[in-house]
Parts: structure tokens; C-alpha cells; sequence
């Protein structure tokens, strides 16, 4: 990394397209050095930096990085234990809010970016329960248009590793035995999906049993939909100047049941959870699955072949150039403020937050690390991806900018009965619209 880079990332001045066009100049695979930085034993807080338990609660895609980066610490730094536990999203959403909110809860936990849910960094961090990690080395490297994410009244109250990308998980020998080429276009994918259902595979795994799944092809399609047309739909959004009703999100929605009265879904979309979609494009069941590349490990832990599964970006719009992305900052970590053990807490989230560990973290999860060295590295997988993000096509996971954490479960619930054919499109919009002029 030029020191010209490092000195803009530090004062603030390199903008999120500019952090994100950075990615092209990566080197793509390769391996991340074996050896994962030391801790530096900070003594911020209450309780000893150098002795403790911590009790560490993430989600499922939290693991691998967390298993490595525990043990390595735990290495170099004897007088601290850990207890981890990993629970699905909508499983942590509710039972590590309420300990927060009766004072007993982990002392690291998971923390959604923004403002958009119950556990997220804005909701939290407003309630005084999130410790400020401002003092930490890594915070100075956060880009400019990431703050918001990571950031609330101006303190970093959240770590993240960096950003992913949502598109299709793929499994080419599915597509490769259909005769169906990957698409670029919505009327390609189409073409495609035909191809593989006439071939007796399901072209896309759809597990809306488990909520958060629910919003994954909304979100994949309204940048196309939406942004590449209005660019600043957000900031007008909160203007009030337009609504999910007026926008493209309708377009969206008319596009996602598109694909089920196509029969491009498997059976019982509502009755089949996350981890079955996922073991159905995994084995060869599915052609693909609309996922973040954070869960590209899980269908990798489940592949018959790890090799056949890469990904591609979901297109939305009739032509290529049309076609933009999500891409939003990974989920997190945030240090429970009122935990009796907050010194050793921070000084973990600090160990986190070394060149090295991001990387580590990042690699283990296919994201882009939060700020890169030499030894960054992108999964290949990632690289039909990448030039989208690289020409400013990517915006960030819709949820991020909203104002409150009524609109995403509202979200979630729409889609689901939406599915069902219990609701029309315009009830869903008028939903989601109800919720968004919510107070936080």
C-alpha cells in the first residue's frame, strides 16, 4: 500500500468508491500469512486486560474466523480464556437484545452495521451499551463512507473486517450439465433458469423459512432497479421525497415472484430453512442460491466438490451496463459497555483489528478487507464480481441507510407472505412504507 494511500485512508479523504476501487489492484487468492499478529494488552476499561473469561456469542459465519483467531490469541496471551457460541441471525436478534437490555449480556457480541435492525450498531449504541473502541489503532484506517456503518455520534462502536458482496452462489457442474451459461442479463437468467429446470434441477434454492434469506434476491435486484437510476434514492427517501411504493422496489418485488410463478424456486419456499437451500446447491441438487459472500465457506463445508461453487452477480436489469450490486460492511463485533470483563474485551476487539487479522478474518469469510497491505488478499470467487465494484456500481445493503429496525423484519415478513400469496405487492410497499416513517 502507497504511503499517499495510507496517509488519505487516515485523514479521512478516500471516499467509499474510491476504497472499493482499490480492490482491482489486489492480488486475487493466494494465501494469508501463517503468522497472526500479537496483542498489544491495552488497560482501558474495568477488570485486567490480561486475565479473564470472555464470553464471545456470534453468528453462524462468524465461526472459522473466530475459531482461528481465539486459539491465536489465547496463544500468545495464557491468562485469557474464552467461551464462544454461534446462533443463527434471527436466533441472536431477540435473545442477545434482551440480555442487553437486562444487563447480563456477553461480553462480545455481534453487531449488525448501521441502522437497520434491532441489533445494530445505531440501536445499540444510542442505548449507551456498546464500549467505544476510538482509541484503537485500526479505527483511523475505517474509510470515509464506511463511518456510517461503524460510527455513531462519532465514536466506533462496532468492528468489522470489511465488505461483502451479495450475488449468486453457483455450482457450475449444475450449470455445465443443464448446457446453461452464466448470465448478465435478466432475460439471460431467465434463459438459464429455464435450461435447468428442464434439465430436473432446481435453478434456484430458496430457503424462506428462515427470515433474514427473505430479503436476499430483493436486495440483489433494486440495485438495478432502483440506484443505477436514482443513485441518491436514500437521501431522498428520508427527504421524503419518494417512497418503496414509488420506486423501484415495486419493479423488484414483480421480478422476485416472476421467478416463482416461473417454478424457478424449489418447493415449499416458506417451509425450507437457510441450511437446506444451502446443502441443495452445495450437492448438486440446485444450480445456485442468492447469498452474501460472507456464507461462502458454509456451502463450501457442505459441497460435494468445494471447487464446483463460485459466484456470479445477480442480474437485475435487461442490459449488462444496467446491472449494479449490494456491497455493505460485513457483520461485526461490539464490546458490551456495562461487562465486567471490558478491558480484556477491548483489548481483544483491539487484537482484531490488526493488518493481519483482518486479512485473516476476511479471507475466512470471502470479503474485502476493511484496509488492505500487501498480503490482502480477495477470494477468487469474488472476481466476476470485482469490476462492478471497481466501476462504482455496487451500493450498500439497503437496511444500512434505514432509519429505524421496524423496516427490516417488516421486510422479511412481506416477502414471506408475498410468497404465500397472502398479500399483493402493493399491500407489501404500503408495509414497508408504514414502518419506514417509524420513530427509532
Amino acid at each position: 500500500m502507497s504511503s499517499r494511500f495510507e496517509r488519505q485512508l487516515a485523514q479521512g479523504r478516500l471516499s467509499r468508491a474510491q476504497f472499493l476501487r482499490m480492490v482491482g489492484g489486489l492480488a486475487v487468492a493466494g494465501a494469508v500469512p501463517a503468522g497472526l499478529a500479537a496483542c498489544g494488552n491495552g488497560k482501558s476499561g474495568s477488570g485486567s486486560a490480561d486475565k479473564a473469561t470472555l464470553n464471545v456469542v456470534g453468528v453462524a459465519d462468524q465461526k472459522p474466523p473466530l475459531d482461528e483467531l481465539t486459539k491465536a490469541y489465547t496463544g500468545s496471551n495464557p491468562g485469557v480464556t474464552f467461551k464462544t457460541s454461534f446462533a443463527p441471525t434471527d436466533q441472536v436478534q431477540t435473545s442477545i437484545r434482551a440480555q442487553l437490555g437486562a444487563g447480563n449480556a456477553p461480553d462480545v457480541h455481534v453487531v449488525y452495521p448501521g441502522d437497520g435492525s434491532s441489533m445494530s450498531m445505531s440501536q445499540i449504541a444510542k442505548a449507551g451499551l456498546l464500549a467505544d473502541l476510538s482509541d484503537q489503532a485500526w479505527t483511523s484506517m475505517i474509510p470515509g463512507n464506511f463511518k456510517p456503518a461503524l460510527q455513531y455520534q462519532n465514536k466506533t462502536s462496532m468492528f468489522s473486517a470489511g465488505s461483502s458482496v451479495i450475488g449468486a452462489i453457483y455450482n457450475k457442474s449444475v450449470f455445465q450439465q443443464a448446457g446453461a451459461s452464466i448470465p448478465t442479463t435478466w432475460p439471460e437468467l431467465l434463459a438459464a433458469c429455464e435450461k435447468i429446470k428442464q434439465a430436473g434441477k432446481v435453478p434456484i434454492a430458496l430457503g424462506a423459512q428462515t427470515p433474514w434469506v427473505t430479503q436476499l434476491i430483493t436486495y440483489a435486484l433494486v440495485p438495478s432497479t432502483v440506484y443505477v437510476d436514482t443513485p441518491d434514492f436514500d437521501d431522498q427517501q428520508q427527504a421524503g421525497k419518494t417512497s418503496f411504493a414509488k420506486s423501484g422496489w415495486r419493479k423488484a418485488f414483480e421480478m422476485y415472484l416472476d421467478l416463482q410463478a416461473k417454478g424457478y424456486f424449489n418447493d415449499n419456499v416458506n417451509g425450507t430453512t437457510y441450511e437446506q437451500a444451502t446443502a441443495m446447491v452445495a450437492t448438486g441438487k440446485a444450480a445456485m442460491a442468492v447469498q452474501v459472500s460472507a456464507v461462502l465457506s458454509a456451502f463450501r463445508d457442505a459441497a460435494t466438490n468445494k471447487d464446483d461453487l463460485s459466484m456470479f452477480p445477480f442480474p437485475g436489469a435487461d442490459t449488462a451496463d444496467k446491472v449494479w450490486i449490494p456491497a455493505g460492511v460485513v457483520v461485526g463485533l461490539g464490546v458490551h459497555a456495562r461487562g465486567k470483563n471490558l478491558a480484556a474485551a477491548k483489548a481483544f476487539v483491539e487484537y482484531l483489528g490488526k493488518q493481519e487479522n483482518i486479512n485473516a478474518w476476511a479471507k475466512a469469510i470471502a470479503a474485502i478487507p476493511l484496509h488492505q497491505d500487501a498480503n490482502s488478499t480477495i477470494d477468487p470467487a469474488l472476481e466476476s464480481l470485482l469490476p462492478l465494484v471497481k466501476a462504482n456500481k455496487a451500493v450498500p445493503f439497503m437496511d444500512q441507510r434505514w432509519p429505524n429496525a421496524e423496516v427490516q423484519p417488516t421486510h422479511f415478513a412481506v416477502v414471506q407472505d408475498l410468497l404465500a400469496k397472502k398479500i399483493t405487492i402493493d399491500d407489501a410497499l404500503k408495509k414497508m412504507d408504514d414502518a419506514y416513517g417509524k420513530k427509532s
